[in-house]
């Protein structure tokens, strides 16, 4: 298949809900790779390594390898790291975070004094008000502030529940001062994609169920978008003329389920 087949498939509440594959997620994926159609789960999910993430969709009979996956925290690593080869940077969040930072040869700083090049902050279910003292107080004296995406819901099993910006929202309001924000909708996370299909965006569909990430980012960078409208994802049919409103962008097309999506797919 040609390069202009290229796709970049959202996770949450797109192939799955929780623990739960989202109808139809299995056959797209396998005829993706059937056909020879590149693609890259893409994830704001800063949480687990692409290890981890492949693992999970396996066990949910969705087929992924791990140069499959994409996440916010290995587009975060990277943009540390080219800024600045061997920074250090005070973590705040979850295992996927704290091993793509290592990856990109960079350093966690654990110190009780000084201040790291970098306070990264991505979802931490463990967040307390204890540590957002501690980033408050690293990015007030000096460090940059890396948030690894700008998520305020992530869905679940249980519903909707606070994602990475949410907690990036509390520091921002502590310190005054605005992160440098890499997922979806972000252009960092999206030519960091690019960069590993080796394709352009105008190459290039983004599909998920969020207007305000996965679609605005499509039009941010400039490729084309497929919202994925489903009662549970987090745009629906019910919100989606207030989500346009708020993320002030339209998906290029529109579909209900992915058995539609892999249809459109495969008669490219």
């Amino acid at each position: 298949m040609q390069s202009r087949n290229a796709l970049l498939i959202d996770l949450d509440g797109t192939l799955y809900h929780g623990e739960r594959r989202v109808p139809g997620a299995d056959e797209l994926i396998t005829a993706l790779n059937e056909q020879g159609i590149p693609f890259l789960f893409l994830t704001n999910n800063s949480s687990a390594a692409s290890e981890t993430v492949a693992l999970r969709l396996n066990k949910m009979g969705i087929p992924a390898k791990p140069e499959q996956v994409c996440t916010s925290s290995m587009a975060a690593a990277a943009y540390m790291a080219a800024r600045k080869p061997g920074a250090s940077a005070a973590i705040f969040g979850e295992s996927g975070l704290r091993g793509a930072v290592a990856a990109a040869g960079l350093t966690e700083f654990t110190g009780q004094t000084g201040k790291p090049d970098y306070v990264i902050q991505g979802i931490d279910r463990e967040f307390s008000y204890e540590k957002l003292a501690r980033a408050g107080s690293l990015i007030l004296a000096g460090a940059e502030f890396v948030l690894t995406n700008p998520d305020l819901l992530l869905p679940s099993e249980g519903g909707l529940m606070p994602g990475a910006g949410t907690l990036g929202a509390s520091l921002e309001a502590m310190t005054g001062v605005k992160p440098t924000v890499i997922g979806k909708p972000s252009p960092i996370l999206m030519n960091f994609a690019f960069n590993l299909l080796g394709v352009g965006a105008s190459q290039v569909t983004i599909i998920g169920d969020n207007m305000m990430t996965d679609i605005k980012a499509g039009a941010d960078s400039g490729c084309r978008s497929l919202l994925l409208l489903t009662e549970e994802g987090v745009t629906t049919p019910g919100n989606l003329e207030r989500h346009k409103k708020l993320s002030g962008v339209e998906p290029d097309l529109v579909h209900s389920t992915l058995h539609e999506v892999r249809e459109w797919v495969l008669s490219r």
